[in-house]
């Protein structure tokens, strides 16, 4: 027996007819960019999220990128961001000329720990950049305190939480600006590489959409050197699709989660994720953790079971930050997630029977 960790074909499988019509609605128009389904999405988008403002762009990696510059994040300025995240939140400040500063992450929801956040905070700190990790929201209310007291932008990484709430109010409608991945695994997926802004800010909105377009709100009007990031016709359109189907998507994968809460409870010293008082979970992500890790990884392997680890890596322990000397002792929840975190295949669409072979062989190597 063969479980994937994600399948992308049992995701499509129902919306295979709409999509191929959308495919030819397209073709037909010719419109493959700045096409009509462009801003349709982004509307579409901003008002789900209930925000004013979204703009599509390349991928989350520009998005961050374009917010920061215009947030005016550069030479000499300090960000706060997450000690366990992917690398795109470290590496956009660093190619601004300013140094990411690394926060340990929350034991509960492996978010940015905002009892951290202050200590870490100098006169040169411009930002923070709350993670919501693996499909659950870090504290906002807390952050956004901390935010406001000291002056400080809060921008949203939303890209594994696409629809997570909290207290009622979605991920990315909180911070000053908040960014969105819709790589293909996302929960939220194109058929290729988009992201987005969305914001509450007109002038911040505006500013943004001159970046990623050359620096012109229109075409030949360039106001300052820009860059070329966009969401294209195709991509919206596959992207305005999906919503209609998101929040049944999100249920299931909150399904699956509890199926392998209530299963896999108790087992060894398997530790399961916790939801937060007042939060939604979206489990793009179902991560455990154990000491032994790694022999499970491999014994689920060999039954035909993949599995993820997000990430092997906190950030202040790869190559690329290495020269910053920081130390284990100062993240103790990123260097467990590191050393003990693996993800467990979750999507929509997943077979009852896949699920339960995953809980069997699981339940069967704690019994070894």
């Amino acid at each position: 027996m063969r479980v994937p960790y994600l399948n992308l074909k049992a995701i499509h499988k129902p919306i295979e007819a709409e999509l191929k019509q959308l495919f030819q609605q397209v073709m037909d128009e010719s419109y493959f960019l700045h096409g009509r389904q462009v801003t349709e999405f982004e509307r579409a988008f901003s008002d789900k999220l209930e925000v004013q403002h979204c703009l599509g762009v390349g991928n989350c990696t520009d998005a961050l990128f374009i917010v920061l510059k215009m947030m005016g994040i550069g030479e000499g300025d300090e960000v706060i961001i997450p000690a366990m995240t992917w690398i795109t939140d470290a590496e956009v400040v660093s190619h601004l000329g300013a140094q990411p500063v690394f926060v340990d992450v929350d034991p509960v929801t492996y978010a940015l720990d905002p009892s951290k956040i202050e200590e870490a905070i100098t006169p040169k700190t411009k930002a923070i950049i709350p993670v919501h990790l693996y499909g659950q929201m870090a504290d906002m209310n807390a952050i956004l305190k901390i935010g406001k007291a000291h002056g400080l932008k809060v921008i949203e990484d939303c890209a594994q939480a696409h629809f997570a709430s909290q207290n009622g109010r979605h991920a990315g409608g909180l911070g000053d600006a908040a960014v969105f991945s819709f790589y293909p695994t996302k929960n939220l997926g194109a058929l290729g590489d988009a992201g987005a802004i969305v914001t509450n800010d007109k002038s911040l909105y505006e500013a943004c959409r001159k970046m990623a377009n050359h620096g012109a709100m229109d075409k030949h009007n360039h106001e300052f050197p820009g860059m070329n990031s966009r969401i294209d016709t195709l991509q919206a359109a596959v992207l305005k699709l999906k919503l209609a189907y998101i929040d049944v998507w999100n249920t299931e994968r909150r399904s699956l989660a509890l199926q392998y809460t209530q299963a896999l409870s108790g087992l060894g010293d398997l530790v399961l994720p916790a939801v937060s008082e007042a939060s939604e979970h979206v489990f793009h992500v179902f991560n455990v953790l154990t000491t032994q890790r790694d022999e499970l990884k491999i014994y689920l392997h060999d039954a035909g079971i993949q599995t993820q680890i997000h990430y092997p890596k906190a950030l202040p322990f790869t190559k690329a930050y290495a020269h910053l000397n920081l130390r284990p002792s100062d993240f103790p929840v990123a260097c467990r997630l590191q050393d003990e975190g693996l993800s467990l295949p979750i999507y929509p669409g997943m077979e009852d029977g896949d699920q339960e072979f995953v809980i069997q062989k699981i339940g069967e190597f704690f019994k070894i």
